[in-house]
């Protein structure tokens, strides 16, 4: 089950990793897609703080958990910046 989350952690953030960039160089655009970016990495961020605590690295813990404050607050900002450029 360990090694589950692990790969699945690693697994989407490369690919997150790599939706970006694609998404970034086709598109000329980052607002949507930084979203799509920051959300992604929430996730794995999530699933490498269950690890952590599997495997009792704290490290690993606080290095997880601060991605994940950091990514959720460039979340909550990119979600505020879209709104304001939504017609009421």
């Amino acid at each position: 089950m360990e090694l589950i989350i692990a790969y699945s952690a690693t697994s989407i953030s490369i690919s997150g990793r790599f939706i970006f960039m694609y998404l970034l160089y086709t598109k000329k655009s980052t607002n949507p897609y930084s979203l799509v970016f920051s959300i992604i990495n929430m996730i794995s961020s999530s699933l490498w703080i269950s690890y952590s605590q599997m495997k009792l690295d704290t490290p690993l813990l606080i290095r997880s958990s601060s991605d994940l404050v950091l990514f959720t607050i460039s979340t909550v900002y990119i979600m505020h910046n879209r709104l304001k450029i939504v017609p009421v």
